[in-house]
């Protein structure tokens, strides 16, 4: 039947639900809907084209694909109790809401473009048995589909209690076929057809695509794991014998095709089957039999993986299709629109054109279960443990990227159209920051990466080439002073690393509850804020030693905070306390940026002033870093289009000519484009004020006190920081350079 169906439970009259073993619950199934319409309709089409020989590679790759699926399919399944929506289940809850809200739509059409399939299938299977009623094809299909529909949308769980009256048709058709086939045998024909017949429009690829929806159908066993006494045993044992099963079942019919039917007849008839079959009457029974109870495992397949996806809320247009009707909870507006996807397809076009449609979604699902696979166990992730150990991660990349090579073999121009609507899918919920309950892969890969990156730059020796801005920011509470926040991310623009830290003074024992509220607190404002910034609170009487200990132990090895930045303090009453950070932080040998903000600190980060970005080059040390500061301030699109300047006073007879010849050597080898003005004067602010106008933000240079009690420091700067704009006071512990 050639797609993956969802079953219902069987109730007993205890209204208990009937648990199934591996042979009902998952064998029977799965090869019930692996063995199906392709089989009967278009296995002789692939014979006639591509030969034996090339059949047979076909059929190996297309079963190596779904075994390695299979695998990871196993491997997935046997670490977590699966709830419903099959593939897209697995998915979500490994590699994240974005990566299975993309599966959920991709498996739900690929769900939903299958009953067009088998409609079309049957369609032709009764055109052939009663070839007066061809012109009538069309209207036969509808029929077939409404009718599915309504036997789906009422209720058609008593399909499940009729799998082993099909499977025993399906099996005496094709015996009825091999019987007939083995009577016909012709050395002379099978020696004919072992060498391809290809034509311009009938390549590999494309009998490839033709044949794979033959063999989809693994994913039953998942479908049906709520029902299963043993899931993580039945799963992996009865999709592995159903894929296993099949392959030898299709080797020899295969083997049979091309043994008895001549190379003409191969291709020019699509029900030969029914010639060579000792009783032709069965070869349609194997057809209706397989076809009508695949379309309506699909028709109820598809709108439970539209109702799981809906439930999770992750993209809310979707969420019309969670609610069920009944006491089942039947997905029935899902099951509309399954209804008239079909139909659409049914309009649109035949089995040879839905085949590879089909193709291409399945194989993507394949691929991305994978994928889940390889994340899971590439990342060391501790809490996958699945059951089932016969994997590796190598057979699982092995299958992600057969599966995405062949997508891309088989159809390049309808490939990268389906990847680039997922990819836009993916995006537009990505940008939606879905929030779910579960954890995923992401984050495990995420850590993994960042621990052996971690563990490499320890190894690595320190370049002033390779400094990046690890800010300690002291913002205080959420929402609190913003613009602190603001600075400090603007400052990284992606190059660095934000802590955002709340002290509270007190003691910890007695502080303990609303330190961890106060950092949850946090967290919700960095991420509603999008900001990119960790949080960090801490706990201390005193907050000099509170500052001492984040600049020793926060951050983890290379990662450390090189840079503290904290908002200029106009309270007398703490002048001893400012002087006190900023001699701290300067012994410690750490950077500063000191903040002197003109705006509310309240104010949006995204409400930015307007004017120019100015460093006030004083001296080199502290020069270095302001322009890198002021470089990658520039970077952010709210600063993008500002402009760029540099001021350099000199005393009154400095040698103006020759620092400007320097400075912009400096800039040539800094590769920093800026406007440069070199001035000498016996007034450097007055001269600095007039020369401001217009500026958003003025980084300026300036040397902390090496004693808490020296207020000469704060006394110099306090004229600069009332200048009329935001003033960045910046000093270089030395570590980093321009010309790097």
């Amino acid at each position: 039947m050639s797609t993956e169906s969802t079953n219902k439970t069987i109730t007993s009259d205890s209204s208990q639900p009937v648990k199934f073993n591996t042979f009902a619950g998952v064998f029977t199934p799965s090869l019930l809907t692996i063995l199906g319409v392709i089989m009967f309709l278009r296995f002789n089409t692939v014979v006639g084209y591509a030969g034996l020989w090339n059949t047979l590679i076909i059929l190996g790759i297309a079963k190596l694909i779904t075994l390695l699926t299979a695998l990871s399919l196993s491997s997935i399944a046997t670490n977590m109790q699966v709830k419903g929506g099959g593939a897209y289940y697995l998915i979500s809850r490994s590699l994240g809401a974005e990566f299975g809200g993309v599966i959920a739509v991709f498996f739900y059409i690929a769900q939903s473009v299958a009953v067009t399939l088998y409609v079309i299938g049957f369609t032709e299977a009764v055109c052939a048995a009663f070839p007066g009623l061809a012109i009538h094809s069309r209207d036969i299909a509808t029929i077939t589909n409404v009718a599915v529909f309504l036997c789906v949308f009422i209720g058609a769980g008593w399909t499940i209690r009729i799998q082993y009256g099909i499977l025993a048709i399906l099996g005496i058709s094709l015996l009825s076929f091999a019987i007939g086939a083995l009577l016909g045998f012709s050395p002379e024909i099978l020696t004919a057809n072992l060498s391809p017949a290809w034509t311009a429009k009938f390549t590999f690829f494309t009998a490839f695509a033709l044949f794979f929806p033959a063999v989809t159908g693994i994913m039953t066993g998942v479908n049906m794991s709520g029902d299963l006494t043993n899931p993580s045993r039945s799963i992996p044992r009865g999709t592995i014998a159903s894929i296993a099963v099949s392959g030898l079942i299709y080797t020899i019919l295969l083997f049979l095709l091309a043994a008895s039917i001549p190379r003409a007849m191969l291709l020019s008839d699509s029900f030969v089957m029914r010639e060579r079959a000792l009783w032709g009457p069965l070869i349609y029974a194997g057809v209706f039999a397989a076809t009508l109870s695949s379309a309506l495992g699909s028709m109820m397949g598809a709108p439970r993986i539209l109702q799981a996806f809906a439930r999770d809320n992750i993209f809310r247009p979707f969420k019309i299709f969670s609610y069920g009707s009944g006491p089942s909870n039947e997905p029935r507006r899902a099951t509309i629109l399954t209804f008239l996807i079909a139909q659409t397809g049914i309009f649109a076009g035949d089995l040879n054109t839905v085949a590879p449609v089909i193709t291409l979604f399945f194989l993507m699902t394949y691929g991305t279960v994978n994928l889940a696979c390889f994340y899971e166990m590439f990342s060391h992730n501790p809490s996958f443990r699945p059951t089932f150990r016969l994997n590796h991660w190598t057979f699982a990349l092995v299958g992600a990227v057969g599966c995405f090579a062949v997508m891309l073999l088989t159809n390049f121009f309808w490939t990268i159209i389906a990847i680039g609507c997922a990819t836009l899918f993916y995006l537009a919920m990505a940008r939606a920051h879905v929030r779910v309950s579960w954890g995923d892969v992401d984050s495990g890969v995420a850590y993994q990466r960042a621990r052996n990156a971690l563990l490499r730059l320890e190894r690595g020796s320190y370049h002033p080439k390779n400094w990046r801005p690890s800010i300690l920011a002291l913002s205080g509470g959420a929402y609190n002073r913003t613009h602190l926040t603001a600075y400090a991310t603007w400052l990284t623009r992606k190059s660095g690393v934000v802590s955002l830290a709340q002290i509270i003074r007190g003691n910890l024992d007695d502080l303990l509850e609303r330190q961890r509220e106060a950092e949850a607190l946090l967290r919700k404002f960095i991420f509603e804020q999008r900001f990119a910034a960790f949080p960090v609170v801490v706990v201390d009487e005193n907050i000099h030693r509170a500052v001492q200990g984040l600049l020793q132990s926060h951050g983890l090895g290379q990662l450390r905070p090189n840079t503290l930045l904290l908002g200029w303090s106009r309270d007398l009453t703490k002048t001893e306390s400012f002087i006190g950070l900023l001699t701290l932080t300067k012994r410690m040998g750490r950077s500063l940026v000191v903040v002197a903000n003109k705006r509310h600190p309240d104010a949006p980060h995204t409400n930015v002033p307007t004017g120019d970005i100015t460093v006030w080059w004083t001296d080199d040390r502290n020069g270095h870093l302001m322009l890198l500061l002021a470089f990658l301030l520039r970077q952010n699109r709210y600063w993008r289009k500002r402009n760029l300047r540099i001021i350099r006073t000199l005393p009154l007879k400095g040698d103006t000519e020759g620092v400007t010849t320097a400075m912009r050597t400096m800039l040539v080898n800094a590769r920093i484009e800026a406007d440069l003005t070199v001035v000498a004067t016996d007034n450097t602010l007055s001269t600095l004020q007039n020369l401001l106008n217009p500026t958003a933000v003025l980084f300026a240079g300036f040397e902390p006190p090496d004693e808490t009690a020296n207020t000469t420091t704060l006394a110099a700067l306090e004229p600069i920081a009332n200048l009329p704009c935001d003033v960045l006071f910046v000093h270089s512990a030395g570590d980093a350079s321009v010309e790097a």
